[in-house]
């Protein structure tokens, strides 16, 4: 299926690994041109290096620190004027109430709620000057699935869903689809550095983190292709009527819950 991307232009923060690394081939491979942010230079090179190698489309990368004063600003400027903008950069500590402190707190959520919150007002402003365009932000659905364990991540996700929602819900108006993703589980070295901590914590071996993965749905959890493949979906004019929502991709996690 033509997902009528090709020469799109797409931001996408976070891009040197995991789901940002997956999301950028997804998106070259439907012909779009990248802009592309994190903060590794050489991860980003080798990336944009294979990307050009393996597609016919332009791939610029610019390596920076977006909790830095002035980096929205210099994203912004280097993002041009972009069709499709994923904000997919951070990742919250894990822990209690009490595991995170304030300042732990405060870095997280600069870099992934506020970083998105202040990405999306500059370049929601350039779309609605040009007439259009596609905001995506990758969330988790850690906050719909409110964690003791995971406050200050459960906390600023489900802060970045109604943020998703309340603009999405009025930016149609402006030409513009705004939308939130929530995967679950997805096969990253993240998610296997998490699986085993809980395995030490739970289990007492951290080598034991594979028993904790034949709980989840299928036995796995998702493919980095699997998220990658939605978010082109969404970004595309076939998913044009699609705003001011949140489509979780977790396999059914968040829908087993129980009352009993």
């Amino acid at each position: 299926m033509d997902m009528k991307l090709a020469s799109r232009r797409v931001l996408i923060t976070g891009a040197s690994q995991g789901i940002g690394e997956g999301l950028a081939k997804a998106f070259a491979a439907e012909g779009s041109h990248l802009a592309l942010t994190a903060r590794s230079a050489d991860k980003l090179e080798s990336l944009a290096a294979g990307l050009r190698a393996a597609h016919d489309v332009r791939v610029e990368v610019l390596a920076l620190d977006m909790t830095q004063p002035g980096a929205i600003a210099e994203v912004v400027a280097f993002a041009g004027d972009v069709d499709v903008l994923v904000n997919n950069a951070g990742a919250i500590p894990g822990g209690t109430l009490w595991d995170v402190d304030e300042e732990a707190w405060r870095k997280g959520w600069e870099l992934k709620v506020f970083g998105y919150i202040n990405l999306t007002r500059a370049i929601y402003t350039r779309m609605k000057e040009r007439g259009g365009g596609v905001i995506l932000n990758n969330i988790g659905n850690g906050g719909q699935n409110f964690d003791f364990n995971y406050i200050a991540g459960s906390t600023g996700n489900a802060a970045l869903m109604a943020f998703t929602c309340a603009l999405g819900g009025r930016s149609l108006e402006d030409g513009i689809r705004v939308v939130g993703v929530n995967p679950g589980p997805v096969g990253t070295e993240r998610i296997a550095k998490v699986l085993r901590n809980h395995a030490s914590r739970l289990l007492g071996d951290e080598a034991r983190s594979a028993e904790l993965m034949a709980g989840y749905p299928l036995g796995r959890a998702a493919t980095v292709e699997e998220v990658a493949d939605l978010f082109v979906y969404l970004a595309s004019p076939r998913s044009a009527y699609t705003s001011g929502t949140i489509v979780t991709v977790d396999g059914g996690i968040t829908s087993k819950r129980s009352v009993a």
